[in-house]
C-alpha cells in the first residue's frame, strides 16, 4: 500500500522526463490502492487472446504429442499385421460378420413385408446348410398365404420367369435394400430366389470365393430342375457380381448358359476394387500398398476376376451402375462393359450398359428406386420378353 502511494506522489510531482522514466521502469503488475488486488494491464486483440490460451496450449502439447505418436504407430503397424495375418483381409472383403439389420428372424420373411415368400434350407455340401428365400410373383400373393414349401415349389410350373439374386458382402438376404428389390422384381412378375452364402446370415460354413460359387451353382441347379425351360436370369450386386460371373462362366463352359446375366454395380476384379474402395483411402498411396494389402487378398484365393470371366461368357449381359457409387466406382463398371463389348465369346450377344446420373442419387444400392427399371428389364437382350 505504501509503495503505491509513494509511486503516485512521485509520478504527480516529478518533471515530465522523470515521469516517463518511472513509467518505463515500473513493473506491469501493481497493487490497487482501493481494493488491494492485482492490477493486470489490459492488452488488445490477438496479444490478449494468446496470453490467455498460451498456458492451455503448453499443457495440451505433451498430450497431443502422445496421441499423434500412438496414431502414427497404429498406422504403421496395420499394414504389417495384415501382411502377417492375411485372414484379416479376407474378413474385410466378405464382411459376413456384419449382420445388418441385427434383430430380424430370417425364418420369417413376412416380418420384412414379404408375405408371399417361403424360407427354406438347402444342403450343397456336407456340414453346409444355406438359408434360401423364394418370393413368388406379386400376382400370386393371395394364394401364397399359409402355404408350405411344396406349394411354393409347384409355382415354378407357372409361366413366370425366375431371377436368381446373388447379394454382395455384409448383411444378409434380409437387408433392407435387397428386400425392396425383391418387391420390385416380384411386382414385375418374376419369381425371386435368393440365399445367404455359407458363413452369412443363418447359413452354416466358412466363407470363401470357391464356396460362394459352389453355393450359387447348387441353387441354380435346384431352381433349373423345377422350372425346366422357362427363363432363368442371374442377377448379381456388388461382390455378388463376382460370384455371378464365376457362376455364369462355369455354366457357359458346360454349354448351359442362363438366359441373361444382370450385373448391378460390378467391378473388374477384386484387386482393382480394393484399390478403389473407401477403406483403402488412407493407405492407397503408401509405398508397397499392393504388397501389403492386395497380395494379402490373393493369398486367400480371392480373385473375383470378372474381367477374365467375360471372355468365357456367351449369354446376354446387362450392366447397371450409378455414377455416384462411392463403394464400387463407376469407372470400374464402365471398364468391365468395355471388356465385355470386345469379348469374342460375347460376339453376337447383346451387351448393354445403363448408367444412372448423379442427380438421381442412387449411389451403391438404390437402383431399385428407378422408375425406368421395368422398361430396362424388357431389355431386348433377353431371349424372350419377361413381362
Amino acid at each position: 500500500m505504501t509503495l503505491v502511494i509513494v509511486y503516485k506522489c512521485i509520478n504527480r510531482t516529478a518533471p515530465s522526463y522523470l515521469q516517463d522514466l518511472i513509467n518505463r521502469c515500473t513493473p506491469t503488475r501493481l497493487w490497487s490502492s482501493t481494493s488491494a488486488r492485482l492490477v493486470v494491464p489490459r492488452t488488445k486483440g490477438k496479444a490478449r487472446r494468446f496470453s490467455v490460451l498460451a498456458p492451455l496450449w503448453y499443457r495440451l502439447m505433451p498430450r497431443l504429442k502422445k496421441i499423434f505418436l500412438w496414431v502414427l504407430a497404429v498406422y504403421i503397424a496395420i499394414p504389417f499385421i495384415v501382411k502377417l495375418c492375411p485372414s484379416i483381409q479376407a474378413k474385410l472383403v466378405f464382411l459376413n460378420f456384419v449382420r445388418v439389420p441385427y434383430f430380424i428372424d430370417l425364418k420369417r420373411p413376412q416380418d420384412q413385408g414379404l408375405n408371399h415368400t417361403c424360407n427354406l434350407y438347402l444342403h450343397p455340401e456336407e456340414n453346409v446348410n444355406i438359408g434360401v428365400w423364394h418370393t413368388v410373383p406379386a400376382q400370386l400373393w393371395k394364394d401364397a398365404q399359409g402355404k408350405d414349401q411344396l406349394w411354393y415349389e409347384s409355382t415354378f410350373q407357372s409361366s413366370h420367369p425366375v431371377i436368381l439374386y446373388l447379394h454382395g458382402n455384409a448383411g444378409t438376404r434380409g437387408g433392407d435394400h435387397r428386400v425392396q428389390l425383391y418387391k420390385v422384381l416380384s411386382s414385375l412378375g418374376y419369381h425371386v430366389v435368393t440365399f445367404d452364402y455359407r458363413g452369412w446370415g443363418d447359413s452354416e460354413g466358412s466363407p470363401s470365393e470357391s464356396g460362394m460359387t459352389s453355393d450359387a451353382l447348387y441353387v441354380f441347379h435346384w431352381v433349373k430342375e423345377r422350372i425346366g425351360k422357362k427363363p432363368l436370369y442371374i442377377w448379381g450386386h456388388s461382390l455378388g457380381t463376382g460370384v455371378a460371373t464365376n457362376l455364369v462362366r462355369h455354366l457357359c463352359d458346360r454349354g448351359t448358359p442362363p438366359d441373361a446375366l444382370i450385373l448391378e454395380s460390378p467391378f473388374t476384379n477384386i484387386r482393382e476394387e480394393a484399390r478403389s474402395h473407401p477403406f483403402s483411402m488412407v493407405y492407397r498411396y503408401l509405398p508397397g500398398f499392393d504388397w501389403f494389402f492386395l497380395d494379402a487378398i490373393t493369398a486367400n484365393d480371392i480373385r473375383f476376376a470378372s474381367d477374365e470371366n467375360m471372355h468365357h461368357i456367351s449369354c446376354p449381359v446387362l450392366i447397371l451402375h450409378a455414377e455416384d457409387d462411392t463403394v464400387v466406382p463407376f469407372h470400374l463398371g464402365k471398364k468391365l462393359y468395355n471388356i465385355a463389348a470386345q469379348s469374342q465369346s460375347l460376339s453376337g450377344q447383346k451387351v448393354q450398359f445403363i448408367p444412372f446420373p448423379i442427380s438421381l442419387g442412387y449411389k451403391h444400392k438404390f437402383i431399385y428406386r428407378s422408375p425406368e427399371l421395368p422398361q430396362i428389364l424388357r431389355w431386348d437382350g433377353c431371349r424372350r420378353s419377361c413381362l
